[in-house]
């Protein structure tokens, strides 16, 4: 069965690329433009993997895990921030906000499908 991935970014060409890459890969995914758009999305369709931008209009990453990981039905679902911020306190917020993994842009394609592969464990 293909994993169903959320990608949430306000970037269309960093969505777009994020797609090629993981549908290239076998992939099934969706995407959101913001995290309020992530939210809405994810309360819609189970998805397997959720991949996130931090910073973004209406509402940011860390705002959005944080809602996800307050609903049962979304606290097991795995959740890769793909952002600029390298910054270790940053990513300490996004550890405690429940993040599970970390990829900075810009990336390589192999690189984040490397990522995804190993935090599905497929």
């Amino acid at each position: 069965m293909t994993a169903a991935i959320l990608t949430v970014d306000d970037s269309a060409s960093l969505r777009m690329a994020i797609r090629i890459a993981l549908t290239g890969a076998g992939y099934a995914v969706t995407e959101a433009v913001d995290g309020e758009d992530g939210l809405t999305k994810a309360a819609e369709t189970r998805f397997d993997l959720i991949v996130t931008d931090l910073n973004m209009p209406n509402m940011d990453g860390l705002a959005m895990i944080r809602s996800l990981r307050a609903q049962p039905a979304q606290a097991g679902i795995p959740i890769i921030f793909l952002t600029t911020e390298s910054d270790a306190a940053m990513k300490a917020q996004a550890k405690n906000a429940g993040a599970t993994g970390w990829l900075v842009k810009p990336f390589e394609a192999e690189q984040l499908i490397r990522v995804v592969r190993k935090v599905l464990g497929r």
